[in-house]
């Protein structure tokens, strides 16, 4: 796993944003970014385009309705209410052109790179024969095509280097201005479209199909055309296509209702009461449109795109809305421990020795072992033996002849051979028993308990042997200590209050992994995890009926990527393991799946809680046009008139004004997102229902009165 560190583990919790390029700040209502984005607000009002959102669509029919009776009726009220329910519908494309357009400057200019790059393809590399080598355009690569790419080029498409070593610039896709390594074999060998290679020369075979690169699916991300609708989002958008049929039907049913009432109160005047020819039609319009869940319907798109590209923020490629989705439902998270919970750079904290050992000879022995050892640890062990045990600096070229034993999977061990005969061994403690035993030496039952006792307290013991004068013994124990991330025991608890259940995976020995596990505060750990115990792992929970999240890296874990609702791959991973997760993390920074899984709680939640308002907004709408309505009928419905409006026609009128204002003035939010904080789903629950729930009903009763209170002297009201 790419290990990464994060300054904070606390920064940005509760509002994921990004400080990188491209951050827009959605939660400000700019009449510059609404004026950009009008024009392709009244694009959208083709029918063609707007059918997909039933309420919105119906309210369009209303518009043209109302607009042929105000035609064949003219009068002020009637072509106020029509320009006042046509603003409706922009407001509604609005709010979705708005999020859209957020993205379209950065999509071009990834377009514009893609466009203007140029490939070197290579013929009969794979051969062997360095064949011919021919100059097209990026597009125009296939899918198995070898391209050359040298220092200050453009890599023309994704792949994975087959040949040589490269410094690489990421900047134009991750933001980050720090070059990477990408070379052939192992976990870094995927490189991006559009970034630059700034030293050496590559060979990249490309594995992306024409249409399907890293930047198309940005651009399309970004864009948010040909965005697909979640299940959720589908399942709301019947809900609401339901409750707008229902409303219909009732509506319908009001101008019989009031013919016949009229017919047995011949004495009424012919006023409002939906019985004069051409207004009763534009009445019963706003009377719909009012009541129907309108708020949601124009913002629930909007919503969605939003939520992805507070993604895209974070530097996160989601490849779908139904992965953003499921990082919001997440019942379990597994979490690699290197990189993600610890540091992962281990330091040497203690030398431990055995009896009859000194201090100062485990810690020259230490020392001399570790001083070729380039390693993060190694180097450590060095610094460590020098500053507590005044050992003076060396370096390996002082010891004339040495031979350096490099560390290797197979002996888990490395160390020095000295030109007197003095061998010295450090590694894993198995490793350097059999060693020692090898050389005819005896291993002490001390050192089992040392060992177990570091790897009980999370540490990692390094064991260190030695053969002088044919004599080989063991000297002690080196403990390297793997620090845990400051504030993770708070995040992990944050993940608890959600009811997210979080699980370490560690390649370390149980002891040390329940160790750290206890520090850390994860609820459960795998120890000694290998590929297929990852894949069995997200199978065992998702039969549990849990939606599981994962990151991953490797080509070994795209099994376990490709298993897991979420998987979020590192973008210095391989290819591999890109292809098998729905998300992308560029910044490659593991920890990134917590900030991604509140992420998905927040589109969730702001769906949620816009649902509750737009609900709650129409039973004020209901006391304001109701009796305004039938109270020349039935004098009695003046009491529902409970905010005292100036008329029939100023009520009417109101509402409908206020049901296109609500929408400009929640597109901040919906862009922006509900704060989330972590807690149990019965308390947001209760919080959102005390706040837009409650705020729906009262806000409407405010803003329609005030609004009343401005037209009321406008001619005809």
């Amino acid at each position: 796993m790419t290990t990464s560190t994060i300054d904070s583990a606390e920064e940005s919790k509760h509002q994921p944003s990004s400080g990188k390029k491209n951050q827009v700040q959605g939660g400000l209502l700019d009449p510059k970014m609404l004026w950009k984005a009008l024009p392709d607000a009244l694009v959208k009002l083709d029918p063609r385009t707007l059918w997909r959102n039933p309420v919105m669509f119906i309210v369009e029919v209303g518009a043209v309705w109302s607009t042929i009776l105000a035609i064949l009726s003219p009068s002020w009220f009637a072509w106020l209410t029509v320009f006042w329910l046509w603003l409706t519908v922009v407001f509604a494309n609005l709010a979705e052109a708005v999020a859209e357009g957020r993205g379209k400057a950065q999509a071009e200019t990834l377009r514009k790179t893609k466009a203007d790059t140029m490939a070197r393809r290579l013929t009969g590399w794979e051969s062997g024969v360095p064949g011919r080598e021919e100059e097209v355009a990026a597009p125009l690569l296939r899918q198995g095509d070898i391209v050359v790419v040298e220092a200050g080029q453009v890599i023309p498409g994704d792949g994975d280097v087959v040949e040589g070593i490269a410094s690489v610039d990421e900047s134009a896709i991750t933001g980050e201005s720090a070059p990477v390594i990408r070379e052939s074999g192992g976990d870094r060998s995927a490189v991006t479209g559009g970034t630059t290679v700034l030293s050496d020369r590559i060979v990249v075979k490309i594995t992306q199909k024409p249409g399907e690169s890293f930047i198309d699916r940005m651009i399309t991300l970004v864009e948010g055309a040909n965005r697909q609708k979640t299940p959720n989002e589908i399942a709301l958008n019947i809900l609401l296509a339901a409750l707008t049929v229902i409303f219909i039907f009732a509506v319908a049913t009001l101008q019989p209702l009031a013919i016949f009432s009229k017919a047995n109160n011949p004495g009424v005047p012919d006023t409002l009461s939906l019985t004069t020819n051409g207004v009763s039609g534009i009445v019963m319009v706003s009377l719909l449109v009012c009541l129907i869940p309108t708020t949601i319907g124009a913002l629930l798109s909007a919503i969605g795109i939003a939520g992805m590209d507070r993604l895209v923020q974070r530097n996160v490629l989601a490849m779908s809305g139904r992965a953003v989705e499921a990082a919001g439902d997440v019942n379990t998270l597994l979490l690699d421990k290197t990189g993600t919970i610890t540091l992962g750079n281990r330091q040497a904290s203690d030398f431990v020795p055995l009896s009859g050992v000194t201090n100062e000879q485990l810690a020259d022995a230490a020392q001399l072992s570790s001083l070729a050892d380039e390693t993060p640890e190694g180097r450590s062990i060095v610094v460590f033996a020098k500053s507590n045990f005044g050992l003076r600096a060396r370096t390996p070229g002082e010891l004339v002849n040495a031979e350096w034993v490099e560390f290797t999977a197979t002996t888990r061990m490395s160390g020095v051979n000295l030109d007197n005969g003095h061998l010295l061994r450090k590694g894993a403690a198995s490793s350097v028993a059999d060693w020692v035993r090898g050389e005819g030496g005896t291993v002490p039952t001390e050192l089992g308990i040392i060992v177990d006792g570091i790897s009980a307290g999370g540490g990692t013991p390094l064991v260190v042997g030695q053969v002088v004068d044919g004599k080989a013994e063991v000297l002690g124990v080196i403990h390297l200590k793997d620090v845990v991330k400051q504030g993770m025991r708070e995040r992990f608890d944050e993940m608890r209050k959600m009811g997210i259940r979080t699980v370490m995976i560690t390649g370390d020995n149980p002891l040390t992994a329940k160790a750290i596990a206890d520090e850390a505060g994860v609820d459960d750990f795998l120890a000694e995890a290998t590929p297929e115990d990852k894949l069995a792992l997200i199978k065992r929970e998702q039969e549990g009926g849990k939606l599981v999240a994962m990151t991953g890296d490797g080509t070994n874990d795209a099994p376990a990527l490709a298993q897991a609702d979420v998987g979020v791959a590192m973008n210095t991973g391989t290819s591999a393991a890109k292809e098998a997760g729905n998300m992308v993390d560029l910044d490659s920074d593991p920890t990134k799946l917590i900030e991604i899984v509140e992420i998905g709680k927040q589109l969730l939640i702001t769906r949620g809680a816009l649902t509750t308002f737009s609900i709650a907004n129409d039973i004020a709408k209901y006391f304001a046009i109701i009796p305004a309505m039938f109270v020349a009928l039935f004098p009695g419905l003046d009491l529902l008139n409970i905010m005292r409006l100036h008329s029939p026609q100023s009520a009417i009128l109101s509402a409908v004004i206020f049901n296109a204002i609500v929408i400009v003035a929640l597109i901040p939010l919906s862009l922006r997102g509900v704060r989330y904080t972590p807690s149990s789903a019965s308390k947001l629950l209760s919080r959102n229902l005390y706040i837009y729930g409650l705020g729906g009903i009262i806000a409407p009763f405010i803003g329609i009165k005030l609004i009343d209170l401005v037209i009321q002297f406008l001619p005809g009201m």
